[in-house]
């Protein structure tokens, strides 16, 4: 049983706000963004040689879509336990579970910071978790310690520092998205560079250099889904974009905003970028 514990040093510092908010369309958003990214999150975990029987932990499991692709790769004589400080999406996850008849997962509310599991894990698995952390160096030192040796770690996390690299005459609307969510991740206090700085985290953790790779979806298919995720996102991030001053319902235009960046791409000939990740791995010696 794993057990919380108050007074830990990470409470003094504030978490970033999660800009994409917690409501019933953000948990469909999350659901849709492992369609997007789920690909990339899969190859990052099999790479790192997760794999059939090992016990995996895995942080931030909101709709639990991570964790039903672990489930899948450690088969039913491995184990799952994800771990998110948000209860009530880990209701979803857990009704998620049971309907697909997922056995192997097990959804634990809380701070992975703050929680003490009785045995260690064979691997841990994070996806857009760090960037939200006060200190996500000292974070993920303090969540690396529910690794047994020879334990794997994985994570993904976004880049937004090299976004305004696709910024174009031609694509005034991806432009001006992209500012907004340069923005909204600002003022909200989360880390813009958490990609690459999942390098620092895991050499200043005391874990060998990880394997890395740079990588973004990007389309320019008239049906391509990422014109609809990134409606969706911005769906999501209204609310602050409203808080910050940054721009209002009516500039964004939600509901015809995947159309727009649809025509904006045909015309221009030039692919649309959703944001870029980095994945991480390594391997602890034994």
């Amino acid at each position: 049983m794993a057990k919380n514990h108050s007074g830990n040093s990470h409470t003094s510092n504030r978490d970033a706000t999660y800009t994409l908010g917690r409501t019933s369309h953000e948990t469909t958003r999350l659901i849709e963004q492992s369609r997007i990214y789920g690909s990339s999150t899969i190859r990052l975990c099999r790479q790192a040689g997760i794999t059939s029987g090992m016990r995996v932990i895995e942080i931030g499991s909101g709709a639990g879509d991570v964790a039903f692709s672990l489930a899948g790769l450690v088969g039913p004589t491995g184990k799952v336990i994800g771990v998110d400080i948000n209860a009530t999406i880990l209701d979803t996850a857990r009704q998620r579970a049971a309907d697909a008849g997922i056995r192997n997962v097990e959804f634990v509310a809380g701070d992975a910071r703050m929680i003490d599991f009785p045995d260690k894990f064979d691997a841990i698995v994070g996806r857009f978790v760090l960037m939200y952390m006060a200190n996500p160096v000292e974070a993920f030192a303090n969540l690396v310690t529910h690794l047994k040796p020879g334990g794997i770690a994985a994570f993904q996390e976004p880049e937004y520092t090299l976004y305004p690299s696709f910024l174009h005459p031609d694509t005034p609307l991806m432009n001006q998205l992209i500012e907004w969510i340069l923005g909204v991740f600002r003022h909200s206090g989360a880390h813009l560079d958490m990609g690459i700085g999942l390098y620092r985290a895991f050499v200043d953790a005391g874990l060998p250099p990880p394997e890395m790779h740079l990588q973004s979806p990007i389309g320019a298919a008239e049906t391509w889904a990422g014109y609809r995720y990134m409606a969706m996102i911005f769906q999501s991030l209204l609310p602050l974009l409203e808080k910050y001053g940054l721009a209002t319902a009516e500039q964004v235009g939600v509901d015809t905003l995947a159309e727009r960046i649809r025509q904006e791409v045909l015309v221009s000939k030039r692919p649309f970028f959703l944001p870029l990740h980095v994945t991480a791995h390594t391997t602890l010696p034994a």
